[in-house]
């Protein structure tokens, strides 16, 4: 599968999942859900054993695995979830335009990924584009606290962009599947104590028993799946600039299952993010041609080799 079409499918299951998330917290705990949901995608893992055995571990991952595993999903779901309870699913999924910048900013220092000009402009856009849709999305009931809940969402957006580049790190050697074991592990671990000091749910709700289900099987173990498989084919860069989507499709989403009416300006900034990420996508290409600017290296690789006179 192309790994745009990986991140499509990726960025939509995000997208999806503030709404699940806030019918689920809206009935339980926010701990209690996401333990459930770390726990669910736990036990698909351990369905897939042989599959998730799939990896070459090397003397010093285990620092780069920990520090993955805390920041998303223990840190990133702890922030996220807290931050739903004070702010709209519209408003946090449009603080993930954050995502891409920082997430440059770490892979320029952490993985030394040149910038490009194509990866500049479209970042521009994106943002923009997400700032311009925040502007222009009428208020919503559902942000008590929207202050506080927006902090709390940018708090996770950084432990998601330090995830994303310690992903493209660890990718050669770990299939995403192992990489989401190690999550649903870590966060079933991280999240357990948490249990001891909220309200354990004493009834049974459908809605949010199903939210939870889905959020642990599609969102969790399909989302990082595409997005992980992904990574390890094209830059971080390139990657993160698909996370633009993840507010649209949930206002897409929003607008089909809450009946909510999108405005003429709401479209126009969903136009402007989606010219943002197609011109992101010439980043590769310009990062190959500065590397290589008269193509030289296609020159020799149409050259005759040379004979080697060496003696085997």
């Amino acid at each position: 599968m192309p790994p745009s079409l990986c991140l499509i499918i990726a960025t939509f299951l995000w997208g999806s999942s503030f709404i699940a998330l806030k019918y689920a917290i809206a009935i339980y705990d926010p701990a209690v859900v996401i333990f459930a949901r770390m726990l669910t995608t736990l036990l698909i893992c351990l369905l897939l054993w042989r599959f998730v055995k799939r990896f070459d571990y090397q003397s010093g991952d285990w620092k780069y695995l920990v520090s993955m595993s805390l920041a998303e999903p223990c840190l990133y779901f702890l922030f996220e979830g807290h931050a739903m309870e004070y702010t709209s699913a519209s408003q946090a999924g449009v603080l993930v335009s954050c995502l891409p910048i920082i997430v440059a900013v770490l892979a320029f220092y952490l993985l030394k990924e040149q910038l490009s000009k194509a990866i500049i402009i479209g970042f521009s856009l994106c943002i923009g584009g997400s700032i311009l849709l925040t502007l222009v999305s009428p208020h919503s009931d559902q942000a008590p606290n929207p202050l506080l809940g927006n902090f709390l969402e940018f708090l996770a957006m950084i432990c998601a962009a330090y995830y994303t580049v310690s992903v493209k790190h660890l990718a050669a050697r770990y299939s995403p599947l192992s990489l989401i074991a190690l999550q649903g592990l870590s966060g079933s671990l991280f999240f357990a104590p948490f249990l001891f000091f909220v309200d354990l749910p004493t009834e049974i709700n459908s809605s949010a028993i199903f939210s939870i289900l889905y959020l642990g099987t599609f969102v969790t173990l399909g989302g990082y799946g595409l997005y992980n498989y992904a990574i390890s084919k094209i830059s971080v860069l390139t990657a993160a600039a698909f996370s633009n989507l993840i507010p649209i499709f949930a206002l897409l989403l929003s607008a089909i299952i809450l009946q909510e009416v999108l405005t003429l300006w709401q479209w126009l900034s969903i136009g402007v993010v989606f010219i943002g990420i197609l011109v992101s996508q010439q980043h590769a290409k310009q990062i190959k041609d500065n590397a290589d600017p008269l193509g030289e290296l296609e020159h020799i690789n149409t050259e005759e080799p040379v004979k080697s006179s060496s003696v085997v």
